[in-house]
């Protein structure tokens, strides 16, 4: 495993939202009402970008085909066409003044 650095803690707010691509992981780091998320930056359904996504609480809404995923959990919550695997989650790591992922 390797410490890969996101970004620094005092660039993050409620309504950050940016993505990475670290080897063949694409990522999405964001914060919604102070809690910090690491998810895959496509939909699990067709690889759409969720960079644009609308979130509603804790629920991110994919803009592609409306499929509904927790935040939280990673969890399908609304699907629209067939089902689909529920959204990868990664564990933030915090080193210093910054926030990172740990990557194969």
């Amino acid at each position: 495993m390797h410490y890969y650095s996101l970004e620094k803690l005092i660039n993050l707010c409620d309504g950050y939202r940016k993505t990475f691509k670290i080897d063949s992981h694409h990522l999405l780091l964001l914060q919604v009402d102070g809690q910090r998320f690491l998810i895959e930056s496509l939909c699990p359904h067709r690889a759409y970008p969720l960079s644009m996504a609308d979130i509603q609480g804790h629920v991110l809404i994919c803009p592609k085909h409306a499929y509904c995923f927790d935040l939280r959990s990673g969890q399908v919550k609304h699907y629209s066409e067939e089902p689909c695997r529920d959204l990868r989650r990664y564990e933030l790591v915090y080193q210093g003044n910054e926030v990172g992922v740990m990557l194969d």
